[in-house]
């Protein structure tokens, strides 16, 4: 790996934070959304009540997205590839869209307008608004905010920073399956399998590192890191917890507890052992997911030149000679 790729990875991915702190999500023709038409597509041909034709269906959507990002890769011209990457390093991230979607329900919910609260939470998860109050709504509001802080900014730029525009393409491509069809329905609980285990792993460690970032940066970091290490691993997902754990104790609140998604009941353990989230505690956690992107948004950068340190030691050695202590790469994040 030369150094101009090194830094143009780098170089990328930072541009590419800048350019969603400033233009969000279009409403329009997102790169996402054009993604699940095409994976929708490839659906209606591969469909059938059975794993193996989900495991297609992942195989075939996973690997095209690598496959683009393998591309490139390929690029020799540093500006271009520097180019390449921050506009997929845009595409897949969410944090600014993510962060107003926040504030639009804090300002719902402080002018008490339910209904207008209510039609919009479903941009921030799969509940069922329709019985939720406003007590109700801060606690989806801030839980989404938390598990989404992973989802839509901490893992694509780990995968980034990891490797390179592959990784960001392919992430982004299997948590929108996982958000297709990894949910449990009579449709998808064998066809979505692939896709929902997929997503666990590669979120294991992004989830992770979100838990601990929250520790780092957080109102409450003592109280986060408690509550994280009493309560990150209740959580039915192996990821999600990690995440709305280390919330629960920045922000000095108690979440989890009975979710409605379509008519199905889901009985969450607690987390946490403060008051409930209130409304004004919405606004809190979306100050808190934009430090949380901004610090992982630092890390991905730093990461991405990590290898640096290691090119002038290996560059030194001459063919057939045999490194020394010196010559040993570094490990990576």
């Amino acid at each position: 790996m030369s150094f101009m790729h090194i830094s143009s990875r780098s170089a990328g991915i930072a541009l590419g934070v800048a350019l969603d702190a400033v233009f969000a999500d279009p409403r329009r023709g997102h790169p996402v959304a054009l993604f699940g038409r095409a994976a929708s597509a490839v659906e209606k041909r591969v469909y059938g009540d059975a794993r193996p034709n989900g495991v297609a269906q992942v195989a075939l959507c996973v690997g095209a997205a690598a496959g683009i990002g393998v591309l490139a890769e390929r690029v020799r011209h540093p500006l271009v590839r520097t180019a390449l990457t921050a506009a997929a390093t845009w595409a897949v991230l969410g944090g600014t869209t993510l962060a107003r979607e926040g504030a639009y329900m804090a300002d719902a919910l402080e002018a008490k307008d339910l209904e207008r609260a209510r039609t919009r939470l479903p941009h921030l998860c799969g509940r069922d608004p329709s019985q939720l109050d406003a007590a109700g709504l801060a606690r989806a509001t801030v839980e989404s905010l938390a598990e989404n802080t992973s989802d839509a900014v901490v893992a694509p730029l780990f995968w980034g920073a990891v490797a390179g525009v592959p990784g960001l393409l392919a992430y982004r491509a299997i948590n929108t399956l996982d958000a297709m069809i990894g949910h449990r329905s009579a449709r998808y609980e064998r066809f979505g399998w692939a896709a929902a285990r997929l997503d666990d792993v590669a979120n294991l460690v992004p989830a992770r590192l979100t838990g601990l970032i929250t520790v780092a940066v957080g109102p409450d970091k003592a109280g986060a890191f408690a509550v994280l290490k009493k309560d990150g691993h209740r959580h039915p997902s192996p990821n999600a917890g990690r995440c709305e754990a280390a919330f629960a104790g920045a922000l000095g609140v108690r979440l989890g507890g009975t979710n409605v998604y379509g008519g199905r009941v889901e009985h969450r353990p607690v987390m946490g052992g403060g008051r409930a989230p209130e409304v004004g505690d919405i606004r809190r956690a979306v100050r808190l997911t934009r430090a949380v992107s901004l610090a992982s948004a630092g890390l991905a950068v730093l990461a991405a030149l990590r290898p640096l340190a290691a090119i002038r030691p290996l560059a030194a050695i001459r063919p057939g000679s045999r490194p020394g202590p010196a010559g040993v790469p570094m490990r990576p994040l």
